[in-house]
């Protein structure tokens, strides 16, 4: 006799428990804001989205927060990424592996959203920082116009 038992995750990341629109959207951006204040980082853009996490379409969906910075120009690149990152460990969040791809990278977590965080590819003065939510929403949003709503006055400028 084979018993099979698929794994589930906890109940809390579970689409059993679903999150709204506006939690979703909270999640990511709320972590923005704490990731600019605790870092100083000076926002240049901040662009919000709600993705599918099964395809293009489907739900679930998880928020998504796209922001760019400035880098201080007395900075060293390795230097400022790695004091970000102690930053925000002080402040509980946990490091994990590095982006693939991506000089002098961070990713971390906290409550289940994801941060990536490098220094912009095209552009040697900037930053980028991507964020991840939960795949909880399960709306149906298939109809919806995909488009990055911009939050840049939400995040703000940090110190």
């Amino acid at each position: 006799m084979l018993v099979a038992n698929r794994h589930r995750g906890s109940s809390a990341n579970s689409v059993d428990h679903p999150l709204s629109d506006a939690a979703t959207a909270a999640q990511v951006v709320d972590k923005a804001k704490q990731i600019v204040s605790v870092a100083g980082l000076q926002t240049t853009t901040a662009g919000y989205l709600l993705m599918s996490c099964k395809n293009r379409d489907d739900p679930p969906y998880q928020g998504a927060v796209y922001l760019t910075f400035a880098l201080p120009a007395e900075a060293r690149a390795d230097a400022y990424f790695r004091d970000i990152s102690a930053a925000l460990v002080g402040h509980g969040w946990t490091e994990g592996l590095s982006p693939n791809g991506q000089v002098f990278g961070r990713t971390l977590s906290k409550d289940a959203v994801t941060a990536v965080i490098y220094r912009h590819g095209d552009d040697t003065g900037a930053g980028v920082l991507r964020l991840y939510g939960q795949c909880r929403n399960v709306n149906d949003h298939r109809r919806d116009t995909t488009a990055w709503v911009d939050i840049t006055s939400q995040v703000g400028a940090g110190r």
